[in-house]
C-alpha cells in the first residue's frame, strides 16, 4: 500500500476543516454521477503532464480507479468474451474480468513492455479460434506485478496494432507520476483519444482511502460509464472530490509527488542492493524506474505460492507469481514491493527471503521437491520480529 509518511497530515486536517465549515451543506450531500466539474477540470490538468489534451467533459470521476476499470468491464463484457492482458497483469483486473465471466489472453512482456508482436499473434490466434476480443487491458508505465515500462517506439505499435484490428486499449495508469529522475510518460490516450480509454487515480500521489479515481474517454463510452456508475453507485463522494479539489488548488502538489518519488526511490535502491547481495545467481528481477513492485523469477521448479507459509514463519511476506496470470502459470515467481516499509527492514526482509529461498533450494536438490510440508522441514529459529 501506500507510504503517507510524506503526506502534510496538518495541511490536510485544516483543508477537510474548510470544506466542511465553508460548504458542508454542499460536501456532505449527493453529488453529480460523473464527479465534481472543478475536480474534473483539475484532473484534465493533471493529465497534461503526460500530453494529453482532454475536455473536463471527457473525464467520469469514480470511486477509486478500481471501479473505472469495473465500470470499463460491465459495459463491455459479455460472458465468453475475450480481454487481452499482459502477462503477469494487475490481479484486481484478472478478478473483475472474471467476475464478468470473460476468457483472459495473456501476452507475453519483457523489459519494454508489452510485445507488439506477441500481441499480433493473440489477436490472430484467438481471432482464429472464434474468440471475440473486447479490448486490450495495459499498464503501461511501472507495471504491477512486473515493474517495467512500455518502450515509447513500442507504445505507438501497440496504438497501431490494436487500431488495425479494431481493439479498444485500457490502460491503467495509477503509477505514472511516479517515476524517478524522469518526466512523466507521454500517455497513450494522448496519441490515440478515439481508441484508448485511461484509467487514473489520487490513490497513488494523494491519499487512497479518500477512494477517488477516474476515467477519461471518448465519447460514446463517456455516456456509458457516467450511466453504469449512477446505477451501482449514484455519486462518487462529494466530500472526497472537495477535499481533493481544495488540496490541489491551494497546495504545491507537484512538489508532494516529488517527495514521494524521492522516498520510493530510497526503497526501490535498498531492496535492489540487497537484492544482488543476497539472491541466487540462477534468480533474476525487474529493475522499475519508479512505482511500487519489482518482479522476481526464480529458478524454474520453485513454487512460490507452496514456499509463502515458509517465508510468513520467517516473518517476510510476498505475492505468488501465480496470482497474476489466468491460467495458473508464474509458480516461480513473485512480486516484492518497496513501497511502504523503511529501507532498513526491506534490506532486513529481502535478507530473510534470501535465506527462505536458500533452504528452498536445498531442500530441493535434496528430496527432489520444493513443497515439503513445513511439519517435515528442520525449522530454523529467528528472532521475533513483525512482518516485514
Amino acid at each position: 500500500m501506500p507510504n503517507l509518511t510524506a503526506l502534510p497530515m496538518d495541511v490536510i486536517s485544516q483543508i477537510v476543516a474548510d470544506v466542511i465549515n465553508e460548504n458542508g451543506q454542499v460536501a456532505l450531500q449527493y453529488g453529480s454521477g460523473q464527479g465534481d466539474a472543478v475536480l474534473r477540470e483539475q484532473i484534465t490538468e493533471i493529465m497534461k503532464l503526460e500530453g494529453i489534451d482532454s475536455h473536463p467533459d471527457d473525464v467520469v470521476v469514480t470511486t477509486g480507479s478500481q471501479q473505472a476499470l469495473d465500470l470499463v468491464a460491465r459495459i463491455f463484457l459479455d460472458p465468453g468474451d475475450v480481454v487481452l492482458a499482459e502477462a503477469p497483469s494487475y490481479v484486481g483486473a484478472l478478478g473483475t474480468f472474471r467476475q464478468y465471466q470473460a476468457r483472459i489472453v495473456h501476452v507475453e512482456m519483457d523489459d519494454d513492455g508489452l510485445i507488439p508482436e506477441r500481441l499480433r499473434e493473440a489477436i490472430a490466434h484467438t481471432r482464429a479460434q472464434g474468440g471475440k476480443i473486447k479490448f486490450l487491458y495495459t499498464i503501461p508505465n511501472f507495471h504491477n506485478p512486473a515493474g517495467v515500462s512500455l518502450s515509447l517506439e513500442r507504445r505507438q505499435e501497440v496504438l497501431r496494432i490494436a487500431r488495425d484490428a479494431d481493439i479498444l486499449i485500457i490502460e491503467d495508469n495509477p503509477y505514472g507520476l511516479l517515476g524517478f529522475n524522469t518526466e512523466p510518460t507521454r500517455a497513450m490516450r494522448a496519441d490515440d483519444p478515439d481508441n484508448v480509454v485511461y484509467l487514473g487515480s489520487f490513490s497513488k500521489t494523494f491519499a487512497p482511502g479518500l477512494r477517488v479515481g477516474w476515467a477519461a474517454a471518448p465519447h460514446a463510452v463517456r455516456e456509458k460509464l457516467v450511466l453504469a456508475s449512477e446505477s451501482s453507485i449514484l455519486c462518487p463522494s462529494n466530500f472526497a472530490q472537495m477535499a481533493i479539489s481544495r488540496y490541489f488548488a491551494t497546495q504545491p502538489w507537484q512538489d508532494q509527488v516529488k517527495s514521494f518519488q524521492v522516498l520510493y526511490q530510497e526503497r526501490r535502491d535498498a531492496m535492489l542492493e540487497t537484492l544482488e547481495q543476497h539472491f541466487p545467481a540462477t534468480a533474476t528481477w525487474t529493475k522499475p524506474g519508479g512505482g511500487f513492485y519489482v518482479w522476481v523469477t526464480l529458478p524454474e521448479g520453485i513454487d512460490t505460492k507452496a514456499m509463502l507459509p515458509r517465508a510468513v514463519t520467517s516473518r517476510v511476506a510476498y505475492v505468488p507469481g501465480t496470482a497474476f496470470f489466468a491460467d495458473g502459470f508464474g509458480s516461480w515467481s513473485m512480486r516484492l514491493s518497496y513501497c511502504y516499509p523503511s529501507p532498513d527492514r526491506i534490506r532486513e526482509g529481502v535478507r530473510r527471503l534470501a535465506g527462505v529461498i536458500e533452504e528452498e533450494m536445498e531442500l530441493r536438490a535434496t528430496f527432489g521437491s520444493a513443497a515439503i510440508p513445513l511439519s517435515e522441514r528442520p525449522q530454523r529459529i529467528l528472532p521475533p520480529s513483525e512482518l516485514i
